[in-house]
């Protein structure tokens, strides 16, 4: 009986202890307001990899190798998929997939937006950008923009910019100036890039390689430098894209796109140049000369490209839906300000009426993909 007693005295003494002090206020643990946190309710699975990536020797070791190449993929599930065709986003220079996923004021991106709708989403940092391994001495120069390139290219365009549109900017949410909190945050997720070198290959082999790991037909979600990354996809992959939206994409490409007839070197697209541009603030495109050649391999998959009236990119977009257009991939070209939405700069993921770009591009696909 003693044995028992000396046994239990412990425990009891700590359980009454225990009931003795005071609740820990768990409302502590909560992140501040000053970090924004969202709803998940519709977010049923998360998970990344790393797509490609492939063995080269090192070159200061012989016999050793490092792998280069590799690019890491986030994947979010909603916890009803309610479409067959998951969306692959394809960034452009300096972002990484966090884009997608939250503004700098501190809103949800177009990616929470696009899980309600039931959307597979994956979301990529190129090969030697953010989350994917740089190589020091295998991979080639970085480069990154400077406060003041992101001021005059996206966010201060009115004071610091000379493009012909610039005072239809009035999007991005706040003065866009270094020592505001919004473009502090803003500036804080920029990333290095590779400048040059095998960049374009690395992205390519990479995207290609994602597309071979899901198995299934997919959406391409492009913007600016993701376009290029997105055609060359597609073209690799022909029968695994159902669709192309791309959002203010850089020219394309051609040589190493697939054309009949075939294009081996650039002198092989005879060109002309447009006699007059399509309205205020827009240069005359350079199309091809009649007959065209023909993107083989992009015909017959729906394309649409989407444009904002208040940033330098508007000065050209016109441009590679005609391209395209006339190589046979029938695009649909979409001014934002035709659709109600005005003044968007480039980065319009980020800007006030981001909800409702995405939304507009979400109605595209719903009436396109089949």
């Amino acid at each position: 009986m003693k044995f028992q007693t000396s046994f239990l005295a412990p425990a009891i003494v700590a359980l009454l202890s225990a009931a003795a002090m005071p609740a820990a206020d768990l409302s502590k643990a909560m992140p501040p307001a000053s970090i924004p946190t969202f709803s998940a309710e519709n977010l049923g699975r998360i998970g990344y990899f790393y797509a490609g990536g492939k063995y080269v020797p090192s070159p200061k070791k012989e016999g050793d190798f490092f792998l280069k190449g590799a690019m890491y993929t986030e994947i979010w599930v909603p916890k009803k998929i309610k479409h067959p065709y998951p969306i692959v986003f394809f960034g452009g220079a300096g972002q990484l997939g966090t884009v997608w996923q939250q503004t700098p004021d501190g809103r949800p991106g177009w990616a929470y937006y696009l899980i309600d709708q039931g959307y597979v989403l994956y979301m990529t940092d190129y090969p030697s950008r953010g989350r994917s391994p740089y190589v020091p001495g295998v991979d080639g120069p970085l480069t990154m923009r400077s406060v003041n390139d992101l001021e005059s290219q996206w966010t201060n365009i009115k004071e610091k910019s000379t493009f012909p549109l610039k005072d239809n900017h009035k999007q991005w949410p706040g003065p866009g100036k270094m020592g505001d909190p919004v473009f502090d945050t803003f500036t804080r997720g920029q990333s290095q890039w590779l400048q040059g070198g095998d960049a374009n290959e690395l992205n390519r082999d990479a995207g290609v390689a994602l597309l071979d790991a899901i198995k299934s037909p997919v959406i391409l979600l492009a913007h600016s430098m993701g376009g290029g990354v997105a055609w060359v996809v597609a073209d690799a992959r022909p029968k695994q894209v159902k669709a192309l939206v791309t959002v203010e994409t850089n020219p394309i490409n051609n040589v190493v796109l697939t054309y009949d007839p075939p294009v081996a070197k650039p002198a092989d697209l005879k060109t002309v140049k447009e006699a007059k541009s399509d309205g205020p603030g827009e240069n005359p495109c350079t199309l091809q000369a009649e007959p065209a050649h023909k993107l083989v391999n992009l015909i017959g998959i729906p394309s649409v490209y989407y444009t904002g009236n208040g940033g330098y990119h508007r000065q050209n977009d016109s441009c590679v839906p005609k391209w395209l257009n006339q190589a046979g991939v029938k695009t649909d070209y979409v001014k934002l300000e035709d659709l109600g939405q005005n003044g968007n700069g480039h980065e319009m993921f980020f800007e006030k009426n981001s909800d409702a770009i995405i939304k507009l591009l979400d109605e595209w696909m719903r009436k396109n993909v089949k």
